[in-house]
């Protein structure tokens, strides 16, 4: 396990996304920590796990968090996932679905082959088996920012990205491709809130409004001008939104 857990509270945990790892969260942890307990962990292959090979399945991805939890002797928390880690925060929300309070889906949906993706899983794939994941990586990590290679956080990101072995890259588009909660939405019980930008390329529109519409009472943040990073784009906003969701509720 490479986790942090620092703050004091009820207790927060952040999953990370595709080809990131929990440093993803340093402005958010910083910022949350006042108010929770903060539980950031690095996914199996990614951060500075990468000595381990990443899970092809997004059920595994969640059980192996639910896990760690456990071991943390974590009961109730609240859940914020981004990305491919908002698809396994929905799997751990509808598996220990008595156990999370709150939940936040930012920058992912509930179909998880991606539609509308600035390149279909299939490209991705195909680019790095041919070019190895420093490559390949810099088409993804670009794509997750407004101002693309010209955004002060790109470099750090495609560091961090480069460090993930072929094969955790290319069962990490496997896990996302095969997996699906659309007719499983309305079993979520957790108080739910989606955040979106506006320009994100990763997640079209059709994903979070799905997510909207499917969960029982969830509530929505469209921020302008941001793509996929939102948390580094605009942190202040960011941890704003996400801090009155959740601070309001216990």
């Amino acid at each position: 396990m490479n986790y942090i857990r620092t703050g004091n509270g009820p207790t927060l945990v952040l999953i990370h996304g595709f080809l990131s790892g929990y440093s993803y969260w340093s402005e958010q942890i910083e910022y949350l920590k006042k108010h929770f307990d903060v539980i950031a962990m690095d996914l199996l292959g990614y951060g500075d796990s990468t000595e381990k090979t990443g899970l092809d399945s997004i059920s595994d991805f969640a059980d192996y968090v639910i896990e760690i939890l456990d071991v943390l002797n974590v009961g109730d928390f609240h859940l914020i996932g981004h990305s491919m880690g908002g698809m396994i925060a929905q799997e751990v929300a509808l598996k220990v679905n008595h156990r999370v309070q709150r939940l936040v889906l930012y920058g992912t949906g509930p179909v998880g082959n991606l539609p509308g993706r600035f390149e279909p899983l299939e490209v991705s794939q195909e680019k790095v088996k041919h070019q190895g994941t420093k490559e390949a990586a810099t088409y993804s990590v670009k794509s997750w920012f407004l101002q693309e290679t010209a955004d002060p956080n790109y470099q750090p990101s495609l560091e961090l990205a480069q460090k993930v072995s072929t094969q955790t890259y290319i069962n990490g588009l496997k896990a996302m491709k095969s997996w699906s909660s659309t007719d499983r939405l309305d079993q979520i019980l957790a108080q739910t809130l989606i955040v979106w930008g506006n320009k994100d390329r990763t997640y079209v529109w059709e994903q979070p409004y799905a997510l909207w519409r499917g969960i029982k009472d969830a509530e929505i943040a469209v921020l302008p001008q941001c793509a996929h990073n939102i948390h580094m784009e605009k942190s202040e906003l960011f941890n704003m939104i996400v801090s009155d969701f959740l601070i309001e509720h216990y």
